[in-house]
């Protein structure tokens, strides 16, 4: 007995939704940073590309596009660089011209940067890193860039601070010493408060090319917290950072607090409609959990807030 066997078809269902994000992430370019009268820095940086898909199409041709992705990154990354986040401009321009189907084309970077610099009170030399955090959004109307940089520093807790404070006060009352001089020393005898490593993030996005030093960033960024680490550290060093750290003790929320009031005293010359991207979030010593607080917010609302 035959059987017949019925036509199949291959269906295709509607596009009907649009995607804001298709692209690719994790990939790995060297990108030439230039310098005036010093040798180009070299990065190992990873890229996340991204256009938007209209809802009449049903994908971005995988295969084919990213092709085409590593060609604008080759194309982006091929010449030494002044400005990374105008590195990333370029090449999401370039991905917008390529794609005649998409609005808005996407490039984000990360790469770690080493600088060096010296110990806080024996003065060695030694290296720091920071993550490197540029990316640009380019559309008809025109391309907005962003530079910043995620830091490692120190913060101690005011509260646990208080706490200790409190207690040698009392102490310092039984051993009959009197009050004036109980207060002069707990000013300038700062009192154990649980620490933690904390990690900063500062951003600032603009339209075109911010008009920022990445550096300054980087510096405002780890001046934010309690106190700066540092990879070597003699014990010198060490006792520096520590009374530093406890003379200065901040919550997550003081941190981002302090990255938005410098902001607006070193930025005087962006526009109201930069966005500035603040972040801070610390791995807690004595809890299971971990402490963060966040604020993305344009400069003119912060200048408003702090009373231009």
């Amino acid at each position: 007995m035959s059987h017949q066997l019925p036509d199949v078809q291959a269906s295709q269902p509607d596009v009907t939704v649009g995607l804001s994000q298709v692209g690719v992430t994790g990939v790995e370019k060297l990108v030439k940073i230039a310098r005036d009268d010093k040798r180009p820095l070299i990065l190992m940086a990873e890229f996340e590309v991204f256009v938007d898909l209209p809802s009449g199409r049903k994908g971005i041709d995988m295969s084919r596009n990213m092709q085409v992705i590593d060609e604008v990154l080759e194309a982006a990354v091929s010449e030494p660089a002044y400005r990374v986040e105008d590195m990333c401009g370029d090449a999401a321009e370039r991905l917008l011209a390529k794609h005649d189907y998409t609005s808005t084309a996407e490039v984000k970077m990360t790469a770690e940067l080493v600088v060096r610099e010296d110990t806080p009170a024996s003065g060695l030399t030694t290296q720091s890193t920071a993550k490197i955090i540029a990316g640009a959004t380019a559309t008809d109307e025109g391309t907005r860039e962003e530079i910043g940089a995620e830091v490692v520093g120190m913060t101690v807790c005011p509260c646990s601070q208080g706490m200790s404070a409190s207690r040698a006060r009392d102490v310092l009352q039984d051993l009959a010493v009197d009050d004036d001089t109980i207060e002069e020393f707990l000013e300038k005898v700062p009192q154990p408060g649980h620490s933690q490593r904390g990690h900063a993030t500062l951003t600032v996005e603009t339209e075109g090319s911010p008009d920022v030093d990445l550096m300054d960033l980087v510096d405002m960024a780890r001046d934010s917290m309690s106190a700066r680490i540092y990879n070597l550290a003699k014990r010198p060093d060490e006792d520096y950072m520590t009374y530093h750290a406890h003379a200065n003790a901040k919550f997550v929320e003081d941190c981002v607090r302090s990255m938005a009031e410098m902001t607006v005293e070193n930025f005087d010359h962006l526009a109201d409609n930069a966005v500035v991207h603040m972040k801070q979030s610390n791995d807690e010593s004595i809890h299971q959990h971990n402490a963060h607080a966040e604020r993305e917010v344009t400069l003119g609302q912060l200048r408003d807030e702090l009373g231009r």
